[in-house]
């Protein structure tokens, strides 16, 4: 596409210059200018002819393929009431590696109506540029790809499909990954144009099967068996659920992994920064270290950035880096084709546990309270054969630099992006509020039972980098500015690790310049070849795997491509260590144990919406995620409960909006007076509770809230009497907060709701919960592209 008249304004608010398209930095101020290609969701509708200029800002490349030419001003964002409709993007936000992200909308006039055309930022396109023009066009269709790809990149491909299988069923959308225009890939990653949704069925794993099963003509041969056995399976029914057929995948995947023999090279180096007294940061190996794997037998990389200033913000990165370093050379003794995924990941998030409760106990140890403790952000990387392991707290961040693009792969621990994850606003909207950008959770902050660590696996099959940083780079978007520049170069041999890594402090130092900056960049070189030996079609015992493919919490992502667990809650705080007892039988006892709870918690009360059905447990890939299966049992009355901290909620109302029961308050769970509204998808996956009592301030987690904060999302407490909801699954994983009053308190909650006259009660706005005060730039510095 070539459009001389077409300009790129400067997004310095001061300067506003019009720039020729090609350009990467303002002509007359040198900003950084951002290109954002946007996919419109125009369902056929013809946008205009390209070079065309939209709303005065929006330039029509190709069909549906739209560049902001004003990348400084925020885009139109859809009306809350439509939130609802476009709730699936959001809250699977920590898949946006492969989902596309909402930018806003573009009103356009069709046939003399108004109509919101939806904008998604980051969709698979390739971005060709040239001296005197700019192309741009769509990545392949994966049908299209699967013939040239290699077998580790085909079973790669078929991974990632597998592990996005219960997410997007969970949002009603998993039939986008059966079809071949949405489905793209963009070198090893798969990723999707749009979301497609389909309100009148679900498709099944059998249908799965049968899509793949077009594949088989063009797979590799070291893999035809293999798949046509796996596709047989599907369509048969032997693999009923995504994580069976994950564990299938993985089976193929590391026989391929012999094949291949990476070399890692890791650089680290931090620095106190321009405008700080000490360097809170800390980083392992230490800083100034060039470490080989081989010679070295194990190669980890960590980036901790400390909070609490004077009050010791140093002693915890440290203090996590040291007990994080010990926990996990203990895993690498293992050879890497006897390890367990699933295993390697839940003891990630156990040594981020063991260092959370070595601050907290510090911080207990010095009578320090609120803000005065100190704490730490936490970012790790962990080469395992032909896999990636990263575990993240905080807003540290890992970055994914390949030949075909940079990718963020973890999501901030920040206020923005949890109310982007909760489905309450989009992120160019939660990034404009108060304290968007502070954090909600760090280690040492509290106990490990409230931390929700993130863990992550990729399968890598191409020459690529980690970078690992906290954010004195990252702020700005200086990572996504020079990426190409500065780092790419590295895949080229054209430049080494060590003088990058320097180069990216001083960026840091002379672009941003206030706060420490750490970076570590882990370089993966890949060697492979197709293996002479075909894979064994007999597939794995799936006896040990859960079978009801029911879908987890949208917030509770799978372990796969782009998966942080942000739900996940640390249950045991021990150094890491195999159990000499058989699995099977600790699964069976936690489940003896946990459904114990659960129906303790349950009574011999109604099921919910009046059908007395059990209903089977989520399927995590991790076994430290997965929630026992809750199988309320007949009764004749309700079941009361009382939170023991708060509970997010939503009203019945179209369009539902978002409440806070607090902590100790009195609910009853009910069937619903009226049936489910037809829009409601799936009714049986929520919960309906009446208030019966309402307890005092909603309390934050973290820290006490600041009374002089802004609330980033206003919410309302419950109501007495009144009747509000909860997914299914998310009431699940708030059973922890939740306790059965004493029988006084269940009578009296019964004889109050009994009452033919409500009461009255007023109705108090009420901020989220506080977030962590850390020291970061003001409110503002943060751009909004920086959870992308």
């Amino acid at each position: 596409m070539e459009n001389d008249a077409a300009t790129l304004y400067c997004p310095n608010e001061i300067c506003q210059a019009p720039n020729p398209l090609t350009h990467n930095f303002c002509q007359r101020c040198s900003t950084p200018l951002p290109k954002r290609f946007l996919w419109a969701v125009a369902d056929g509708l013809n946008l205009g002819n390209p070079g065309q200029i939209l709303a005065t800002r929006y330039l029509v490349i190709d069909k549906s393929i739209i560049l902001d030419t004003k990348p400084g001003f925020l885009p139109q964002t859809p009306d809350p009431e439509k939130l609802q409709a476009i709730r699936p993007y959001l809250r699977l936000i920590p898949y946006r590696l492969h989902v596309p992200q909402v930018y806003g909308v573009l009103s356009v006039s069709n046939g003399g109506q108004a109509r919101e055309i939806l904008l998604l930022e980051k969709p698979p396109i390739k971005i060709l540029d040239g001296t005197a023009s700019l192309t741009v066009q769509l990545c392949s269709e994966f049908t299209t790809a699967w013939r040239d790809a290699t077998s580790m990149r085909q079973l790669n491909w078929l991974w990632q499909i597998a592990q996005l299988w219960q997410p997007l069923a969970s949002e009603g959308v998993a039939s986008s990954l059966l079809d071949p225009h949405i489905l793209r890939v963009e070198g090893s990653l798969v990723r999707l144009l749009e979301l497609h949704f389909q309100e009148d069925s679900l498709p099944s794993l059998s249908q799965l099967g049968e899509f793949w099963q077009q594949l088989l003509s063009g797979a590799k041969p070291a893999i035809a068996g293999f798949l046509s056995e796996t596709c047989r399976c599907l369509i048969e029914g032997e693999i009923q659920a995504a994580e069976q057929l994950v564990r299938v995948l993985d089976k193929g995947l590391t026989e391929l992994g012999r094949s291949q023999s990476p070399t890692i090279t890791i650089a680290t180096k931090s620095d106190t920064g321009p405008s700080r007294q000490r360097n809170e940061d800390a980083c392992y190996p230490p800083s100034g270290s060039l470490v080989s794997k081989p010679p070295h037998p194990s190669a980890l990389a960590i980036v901790c950035d400390g909070i609490g200033g004077h009050e010791g913000g140093n002693v915890a990165s440290n203090l996590a880096i040291e007990t994080i370093q010990q926990q996990v050379q203990e895993l690498t003794k293992v050879p890497y084709d006897h390890i367990e995924p699933n295993l390697l990941l839940e003891d990630l998030q156990r040594a981020a546990a063991v260092a959370n409760d070595k601050i907290s106990q510090r911080n207990d140890s010095e009578s320090r309270q609120g803000r005065q403790r100190m704490g730490t952000t936490l970012v790790m990387a962990l080469p395992i054969g032909h896999e990636m392991y990263i575990a993240h707290v905080g807003d540290s961040r890992a970055y994914w630099i390949t030949r075909h693009g940079c990718y963020q792969v973890t999501l901030d621990d920040d206020v923005a992006s949890r109310e982007v994850r909760l489905g309450y606003a989009i992120y160019r909207d939660a990034v404009q509020q108060g304290a968007s950008g502070s954090l909600v959770q760090a280690l040492g902050m509290s106990p490990s039972i409230s931390l929700h660590p993130s863990a992550e696996r990729f399968i890598l099959d191409e020459d690529c980098i980690f970078l690992l940083c906290s954010d004195g780079l990252s702020d700005f978007d200086r990572v996504e500015q020079y990426w190409e520049t500065e780092i790419l170069p590295i895949l080229s041999r054209k430049a080494d690790v060590v003088n990058i890594t320097n180069r990216l402090v001083e960026i840091a130092n002379t672009q941003n310049g206030h706060d420490n900056v750490t970076i570590a960049l882990v370089h993966y070189q890949y060697k492979y070849s197709e293996p002479e030996t075909k894979l064994e079609a007999v597939l794995p015992d799936l006896s040990d795997i859960p079978t009801a493919n029911y879908p987890p919490t949208t917030l509770q992502p799978l372990s796969g491509s782009s998966y942080s667990q942000k739900t996940q809650v640390m249950p045991d705080t021990a150094p890491s260590k195999r159990s000499p007892v058989p699995l099977q039988l600790v699964i069976l006892l936690a489940l003896v144990v946990g459904g114990g709870f659960l129906g303790f918690l349950w009574g011999r009360q109604g099921g919910i919406l009046g059908k007395r059905v059990p209903l089977p447990a989520p399927i995590s890939s991790n076994p430290i995620s997965a929630t026992p299966s809750v199988s309320p049992t007949t009764g004749d009355r309700p079941q009361v409960i009382q939170t023991t901290s708060q509970l997010f909620l939503s009203t019945t109302t179209s369009p539902p909006k978002p409440a806070i029961a607090p902590a100790g308050s009195v609910l009853q769970i009910i069937n619903p007076n009226q049936e489910p509204k037809p829009e409601q998808t799936n009714p049986k996956s929520w919960v309906y509770l009446r208030v019966c009592s309402v307890a005092g301030s909603v309390a934050s987690s973290i820290d006490p809230p600041n009374p002089t904060s802004t609330p980033v999302v206003s919410r309302t407490i419950v109501k007495q009497r009144e009747v509000y909801r909860i997914r299914l699954s998310e009431f699940q994983k708030s059973l922890k907060n939740i306790s059965t009053p004493p029988p006084e308190v269940s009578n009296q909650c019964q004889l109050s709701n009994a009452a033919s006259t409500p009461v009255e009660e007023s109705v108090e706005s009420v901020p989220s919960p506080a977030p962590l005060d850390r020291s970061s730039p003001p409110q503002g510095t943060n751009s909004t592209d920086s959870t992308e």
